[in-house]
């Protein structure tokens, strides 16, 4: 019998689960592996499961208003069971409103555990929806083999149609959820399920190679290694639970000798990786976009979505760049012209770096405190599915951002911004913009002369740039994510920083942002790194966004890499995303320009060789050039 629970009164506390960061009002914890194996082996309730045999799909019911819940009660089923194509037993919980009636159906497919959406799920219960949430194949209660990405475009085409066809369901089915559940909305809608009717993407990718794993050619190494360490856990307690038996070892003696579990240790780290989580090798063997990777491309399938979406993206979020990508292609190529005009895009700050009013160790005022993902959720559905004349009913301003330095919301007509202007800044020093306290300048609109002498570093990725802040996932209490001061950077001599003068009045950069930079190496092949920072009166160096390029990536990370020749020089554009400040009076614009960001990029060891699969360093001479004949700009959108 299913469980009757009342609503929650009062105010409902947001617990987002988003890349294994537990994001409440206190101090983010994550269990570590030992509780992790010992709550997975020993622990693991056995779950009553309810059959569930969906009667035949409907056609997509268009238009059906949302009935309201009179009472403040929801019924719950936890662990109902579906089947999907290949067979494998998925299991999802299921919160309807408790008056009888047909509701539109809102679906999250997860893999970091189904309760953990259990007071959203509550809370749109009794707002008029029937909420499913579902782990996903081989995650937590469901059955199967867990690897990332593989399955979720046939799995979520299966799970949208059995959601539609539930006893209450009205047949429209809208997806939610962040990071990798943003991945299961995408992968799902690429493959068009009939009774899809919209999806909400928060902070999620649109390339799983380029803006998931790499970025420039560079391995995403603190994230990709954290994310899968996190992953892995759940992975580990469910072989333990499979293969622990007592009677195995029940001979042994003396008895301090027992083995508590029957997993033979790995010979080496490649072998448990191998184990726990294979994508992590598959992913380094495929550095360059190949078939490992299109296969579930999203960019390579926009015209296969053919629902609106309201996409969430964040400044400072490691998935920012293709977040702002899915909201562009899909308002590009849509499969038709009602998903192409119902694209709706809200760019806020934090993402996987944290959220609230204090992101990392600034201040947003308390504007920044409005957004809340679960309301914004739940108001997409009400203006998608009930018709609600809300701030999503006003197709003339699709956008809506939160404008950094102001530090207020702004809804816009399209984005990129028309009306921002290219301002190019040309790199400018004496030869030694080495350090904070070096030479470097910033010129707007300067033709600089032949002989500007360049700035030389000595890369050594034995002592490389430390990762200060940014965008990071998912540990922040060993490597703290979002704004912070960089001074820590910019003390060290193989980091050339470029700055303007303090600015006579407050300029606005809001878009997207480029290096053009003219180098060359001693090495085979090198990294070029390059942040924008926002320098206040008193000294604080705040960083804005960030790029990176590995030198043999610099024409395309499609297709084999293009090795360079020492000492040659070449131009590398460097996509450093996008990003909204204004830069107040008597701040200063600063950029700083080196070859190492690390342990958020993996160290390019400079040998031109397979970093993944070799150790050998060499230290690599790298110099910047800003001259006539080569000059390197920074180039900023700017609002007059």
């Amino acid at each position: 019998m299913a469980e009757k629970l009342p609503i929650w009164r009062g105010q409902f506390e947001s617990i987002e689960w988003i890349g294994f960061q537990l994001r409440t009002d206190k101090a983010a914890m994550r269990p570590n592996l030992l509780q992790s194996i010992f709550f997975a082996a020993t622990l693991t309730p056995t779950l009553t499961c309810f059959s569930q045999t969906a009667p035949a799909v409907a056609a997509p019911v268009a238009q059906i208003p949302a009935v309201q819940v009179p009472a403040a009660q929801i019924t719950v089923e936890p662990g109902v069971t579906m089947k999907t194509r290949d067979g494998v037993t998925l299991r999802a919980d299921i919160y309807r409103p408790a008056a009888e009636g047909k509701y539109p159906t809102l679906l999250q497919r997860t893999p970091y555990n189904k309760d953990g959406a259990a007071d959203f799920a509550r809370k749109a219960a009794a707002r008029g929806y029937l909420v499913v949430v579902q782990d996903v194949r081989g995650r937590y209660s469901s059955d199967g083999e867990w690897y990332v990405f593989k399955h979720e475009s046939e799995d979520g085409y299966d799970a949208v149609e059995w959601a539609a066809a539930l006893p209450n369901s009205d047949g429209r089915v809208g997806m939610f959820g962040g990071s990798y559940v943003g991945a299961t909305q995408m992968l799902a809608a690429i493959a068009h399920p009939p009774h899809l009717a919209g999806i909400c993407p928060v902070v999620t990718a649109s390339n799983y190679h380029e803006n998931w794993t790499y970025q420039g050619g560079a391995f995403e190494q603190w994230f990709n290694e954290s994310w899968t360490t996190g992953l892995a856990q759940d992975t580990l307690g469910r072989a333990i639970h499979e293969k622990s038996n007592a009677r195995v070892g029940a001979n042994t003696l003396p008895l301090n000798n027992f083995s508590l579990f029957n997993i033979p240790a790995p010979p080496n780290a490649t072998a448990m990786t191998g184990a726990l989580a294979p994508y992590f090798l598959d992913w380094l063997a495929h550095p360059t976009y190949d078939d490992y990777w299109k296969q579930w491309s999203i960019e390579e399938n926009f015209q296969n979505i053919q629902v609106p979406a309201l996409t969430i993206a964040a400044w400072y979020d490691i998935f920012q760049g293709g977040s702002i990508r899915n909201y562009l292609g899909m308002k590009e190529h849509a499969g038709n012209d009602a998903a192409r005009k119902g694209q709706r895009l809200l760019v806020t700050i934090g993402g996987h770096a944290g959220g609230g009013r204090h992101v990392g160790e600034v201040d947003f005022g308390e504007a920044a405190k409005e957004y809340s993902e679960n309301d914004l959720t739940l108001e997409w559905y009400d203006y998608l599915f009930q018709g609600k004349q809300n701030r999503f009913a006003d197709a003339d301003k699709p956008v809506r951002i939160f404008v950094m330095g102001k530090n207020e919301w702004r809804d816009e007509a399209e984005w990129p911004l028309k009306r921002a202007k290219e301002e190019r800044l040309a790199l400018h020093s004496g030869g030694n913009a080495n350090s904070a306290s070096g030479d470097g300048t910033l010129r707007p609109g300067v033709q600089l002369p032949d002989n500007d002498p360049p700035d030389t570093f000595v890369y050594d990725p034995a002592n490389p740039v430390p990762t200060v802040g940014g965008p990071l996932c998912c540990d922040p209490t060993h490597l703290p994510a979002g704004p912070r001061d960089q001074k820590e950077v910019e003390a060290r001599q193989d980091v050339l920083v470029y700055s303007t003068q303090a600015l006579a009045e407050d300029l606005e950069v809001t878009g997207p942002v480029t290096l053009d930079l003219f180098a060359k190496t001693s090495a085979a092949d090198t990294d070029f790194t390059a942040k924008l920072v926002d320098v206040g009166p008193d000294g604080s160096a705040i960083n804005l966004t960030e790029g990176i390029l590995r030198a043999r990536y610099r024409e395309s990370t499609k297709g084999a890499p293009k090795p360079i020749t020492p000492g040659q020089v070449y131009e590398y554009k460097i996509d450093m995303w996008s990003t909204s400040n204004v830069f107040l009076k008597g701040h200063r614009i600063r950029l700083e320009v080196s070859s190492s960001n690390f342990p958020r990029f993996d160290r390019n060891l400079n040998t031109g060789k397979d970093d993944a699969t070799d150790g050998e360093m060499v230290k690599a001479t790298n110099t910047v050039l800003h001259d006539a004949v080569h000059p390197s700009t920074l180039i900023l959108p700017v609002v007059k």
